[in-house]
C-alpha cells in the first residue's frame, strides 16, 4: 500500500507522463475515468458515456502538452469530456452529419453542404497555423464562448479573439481563391 508521502498530485503525474512515465497515465486513468463515466451518465446512455471517457483520455493525451501546470488538472479533463459529450449529442454521433450542419457558413463565405464542401473546409483548416485552426475548432465546432476557449488553450482573451479573426480572414482568402480556381 502506498503511503501519504508516494501519492503524486495531478501536477507531478502529468509532469511525470510529459516525460515518458506510461504509468502515470494509467494513474490519471485510474484517478479519473470513474468519476467522469459517474458524470457522463447522467447525460448519456452508458455505452456512449464509455466511448467519451475514452475519447476524453485520448484528447488529453493528444493535447498533453497544451496542459498548463497549476491550472487544474480535474477541470481542464472535465472540460474535455463535457465539450466531447456536447459535441457527440450535436452531431448525432456522426462526424460528417456534424459537420454539415456546423459548416454551412464559414468566416462569412455561404456553400452547399455536400461532400465536396466538407472536404474544402477539412482541406482550408489544415492550411491554417495550428493555433488558430485550434481556437477555430473550439469556437466554431464545440460552441465553446471565447472565454472558455481562452481557459482550454492556456491563452489571453484577447489572443484567442486576435488568433480567430486571423484565422477566420485567412478561411475566406482560402475560399475566395478556391473560387476564383474553379
Amino acid at each position: 500500500m502506498l503511503s501519504l508521502g508516494l501519492v503524486r498530485t495531478d501536477d507531478e503525474l502529468m509532469a511525470a507522463y510529459l516525460a515518458g512515465d506510461t504509468a502515470a497515465f494509467d494513474e490519471l486513468f485510474r484517478r479519473y475515468a470513474l468519476p467522469l463515466l459517474r458524470a457522463l451518465r447522467r447525460r448519456l446512455p452508458a455505452e456512449d458515456a464509455n466511448d467519451v471517457v475514452q475519447q476524453t483520455f485520448l484528447q488529453l493525451h493528444r493535447c498533453r502538452f497544451d496542459y498548463q501546470p497549476g491550472g487544474g488538472l480535474r477541470p481542464w479533463i472535465y472540460t474535455i469530456a463535457f465539450n466531447l459529450q456536447r459535441r457527440q449529442a450535436r452531431r448525432g454521433h456522426h462526424e460528417d452529419s456534424f459537420i454539415e450542419e456546423e459548416v454551412a457558413t464559414a468566416g462569412g463565405v455561404t456553400w452547399p453542404a455536400d461532400g465536396a464542401a466538407i472536404q474544402s473546409v477539412r482541406s482550408a483548416l489544415a492550411q491554417l497555423p495550428r493555433e488558430q485552426r485550434r481556437v477555430i475548432a473550439l469556437h466554431w465546432f464545440d460552441g465553446l464562448p471565447f472565454d472558455q476557449v481562452a481557459t482550454t488553450v492556456g491563452a489571453s482573451l484577447s489572443a484567442v479573439k486576435v488568433r480567430a479573426h486571423r484565422g477566420y480572414v485567412a478561411l475566406r482568402k482560402i475560399f475566395e481563391r478556391d473560387d476564383r480556381d474553379v
